[in-house]
């Protein structure tokens, strides 16, 4: 089980280049960053992060953009896994999301994960002119647009909510058929379902020390849809750092535990890593 490193990339906390250079020097797999693109004033969608209706923190509209961020992480390592954590792919363009995708796995020798969600503040993806209800269907279509782009030489495709007419897109991404989709979202019918189809893996919020009772619909998910279950990885975020949970989680079959670094400047983040990476080493090994 790999162990990787997610944080908000914010305009107070450390650099992504030297936050990145550190994270990779005490040899954890990855580094996740999430996206905003905005946050609406009106605040009409309650913010999931609270159990006690607690305002949103304002960490939610002072994010840079992911993929800046990760290349900035990219040009400054050689291994480190590059992974957003997640794209709000329902408010975004297909084409020019696949785009940036391809340019950073191409510029990076391989190393994206890309990480996808539906999405929880409905007003956000509004203001982008999406419509909110269906875009669990408009995510499907996008991600199967994209994919299209990834690997056909000359692309098309066509659906209720996208449509490419033939056209060449490149560079592609160098891996092939193209960088990890991963689903981020709390477990379900739905999810799993989209899993089985068109992703690589399931990213659940957990910082539980056992996940094997939710992962087991994924993997029959997957196998009602004719699929490999172990083709499907898991990549637990905001992970234990518990070494028995840690490795309950690894025996579980969990492929990946993503730790979640305070949002802080590098004198606060850096003993933390510190501290982390014993957890890197023991279980790289």
């Amino acid at each position: 089980m790999r162990i990787g490193i997610t944080s908000l990339c914010l305009d107070r906390t450390i650099h992504p280049a030297r936050l990145a250079r550190e994270v990779e020097a005490r040899g954890f797999e990855s580094l996740w960053y999430p996206e905003h693109s905005h946050i609406p004033a009106s605040r009409r969608s309650p913010w999931p992060g609270s159990l006690d209706g607690a305002p949103l923190p304002d960490d939610y509209w002072r994010m840079h953009d992911q993929f800046n961020a990760l290349a900035m992480a990219g040009a400054v390592t050689t291994t480190l896994r590059l992974g957003t954590s997640v794209t709000l792919l329902g408010q975004r363009d297909p084409i020019w999301t696949a785009k940036q995708v391809a340019s950073l796995d191409h510029l990076t020798g391989g190393r994206v994960e890309f990480g996808i969600g539906f999405g929880w503040n409905r007003e956000e993806q509004e203001n982008h002119g999406y419509p909110w209800p269906r875009r669990r269907e408009m995510v499907r279509e996008k991600v199967l647009a994209m994919q299209a782009l990834w690997t056909q030489d000359e692309a098309s495709f066509s659906g209720e909510h996208v449509h490419i007419e033939p056209a060449w897109a490149l560079p592609k991404p160098v891996q092939r058929p193209h960088p990890p989709i991963h689903l981020g979202g709390s477990w379900g019918p739905k999810l799993f379902g989209a899993i089985a189809e068109y992703g690589d893996g399931w990213m659940p919020i957990s910082a539980r020390p056992s996940i094997i009772e939710r992962a087991a619909p994924l993997w029959a998910a997957a196998e009602a849809a004719g699929r490999d279950p172990a083709s499907i990885t898991i990549s637990v975020f905001g992970a234990t750092t518990d070494v028995a949970g840690l490795e309950q989680l690894a025996a579980e079959g969990v492929n990946r535990a993503v730790l979640t670094l305070p949002y802080a400047d590098a004198d606060v983040v850096l003993p933390v890593l510190d501290d982390w990476a014993p957890l890197a080493e023991r279980f790289a090994a």
